[in-house]
């Protein structure tokens, strides 16, 4: 009999990346949608939509609409990554021990070897104290996406190392994220964000269920966290990780999959297109292509994400199992590997993000550039690999000519 827990978690599991292979289609039409506008005669009404400025100024949250997208509509997508992660790490593929330390190193490795190359190859260029972190993460939905696109006939078991990779990685990203660009650090508003969060911890504790908490509580932690000077997507992930996963006697799911059943559609469908329209606008002519080709910190993206993640992550996962210190999934092989490994070099919604974060002017065009290129590479290379290994599982699964 099949474990009730561990059929939730698959059914869970397909809805998930179900959404996700939509929000990356629609993510990859939003970049489209903005590099198309900026670079037409309309361009200007694009800036001007992207700067215009919205929100009560008396809670200092009149910002623009680029802003909003980035620090407010992003947070339902990392709080939606934090459902995610600790439903993987309690009842998912990272709840047993050997099955988790496998993506957890591979994220590792996608995460050292990218930021190592980025600070060595634009060491000493404005910026790079901050801007070596733009490669180090691989986006979900970009990455599901062109995998769920590409690759239905490699192993089930391909998509979830990818999954549980690109949410690692995301994790560090964050993290990076809380570290470098908190500024100013506000005691009181730090107090009151982790207030907040016990508050949020204990509702779940007692199973408090009513909207009329969470949603005021919710919103409250991600504006005393902006206050506080961390970044505000962080309360995200935060109030995720603290969500209750496991049903009780009576529940047909848990908290952390009904919030994930709800939220998902908009942070995927919504959320991450939005921020991409905003954050994609970038001018591209035949100088600026050749400036993500020369400029340091543009070739610092282009080496980090295509070699360093590629490099990183198999090399981290070969070693991994080579030593003993992981289990390789079942039914994948080094070829599979190898190619959800040039797909993890596909870095979009944290890259974006945190060149928004690091750097201003010429730079951060040039950065965006940068890794709006070399994701769309590394999606052209990775669905060429994973439709190669999809030809060698069916050769290999289908029955040999006269034989029974």
């Amino acid at each position: 009999m099949s474990d009730p827990s561990s059929a939730a978690w698959t059914s869970s599991l397909n809805r998930y990346l179900r959404a996700e292979t939509v929000g990356g289609s629609l993510l990859l039409a939003a970049a489209a949608i903005a590099l198309v506008w900026i670079n037409s005669p309309f361009g200007e009404s694009y800036i001007a939509l992207r700067d215009f400025e919205i929100g009560p100024e008396s809670l200092h949250l009149h910002l623009s609409l680029g802003t909003w997208a980035k620090d407010g509509l992003l947070a339902v997508f990392f709080f939606v990554a934090g459902l995610e992660l600790k439903r993987e790490l309690v009842t998912g593929e990272l709840a047993e021990r050997k099955k988790a330390i496998l993506p957890v190193i591979a994220a590792a490795g996608g995460v050292v070897l990218p930021a190592v190359i980025a600070a060595a190859v634009g060491w000493g260029t404005p910026g790079m104290e901050r801007a070596w972190a733009i490669p180090v993460a691989t986006d979900i939905a970009f990455a599901l996406g062109v995998l769920a696109l590409t690759g239905s006939r490699i192993p089930t078991s391909a998509r979830v190392f990818l999954l549980s990779l690109a949410v690692v990685d995301d994790l560090i990203g964050i993290a990076l994220i809380a570290i470098l660009f908190t500024s100013g650090l506000a005691l009181g508003w730090m107090l009151a964000t982790v207030a907040a969060a016990v508050v949020y911890w204990l509702a779940q504790q007692r199973r408090i269920t009513t909207p009329w908490l969470y949603v005021p509580l919710a919103l409250f932690t991600w504006y005393a966290m902006h206050s506080a000077g961390i970044h505000a997507t962080v309360a995200g992930v935060l109030l995720g990780l603290l969500t209750r996963v496991r049903a009780d006697p009576g529940e047909d799911y848990g908290p952390a999959e009904r919030l994930a059943h709800h939220l998902q559609p908009w942070s995927a469908g919504l959320c991450v297109p939005v921020f991409a329209l905003f954050a994609s606008g970038v001018p591209i002519g035949a100088e600026m292509l050749g400036n993500v080709f020369t400029d340091p910190i543009g070739l610092s993206i282009v080496l980090g994400l295509l070699v360093g993640k590629t490099v990183g992550i198999f090399g981290s996962t070969w070693i991994a199992i080579r030593f003993g210190l992981a289990t390789k999934p079942t039914g994948l092989q080094w070829g599979d590997v190898l190619a959800l490994a040039m797909l993890g070099a596909i870095g979009f919604t944290v890259s974006l993000l945190i060149t928004e974060l690091s750097l201003t002017g010429e730079s951060a065009e040039i950065a965006k550039a940068a890794v709006l290129v070399t994701s769309l590479i590394a999606s052209v290379l990775g669905s060429a690999l994973v439709l190669r290994r999809g030809r060698a599982h069916r050769q290999r699964n289908e029955p040999t000519e006269g034989v029974e």
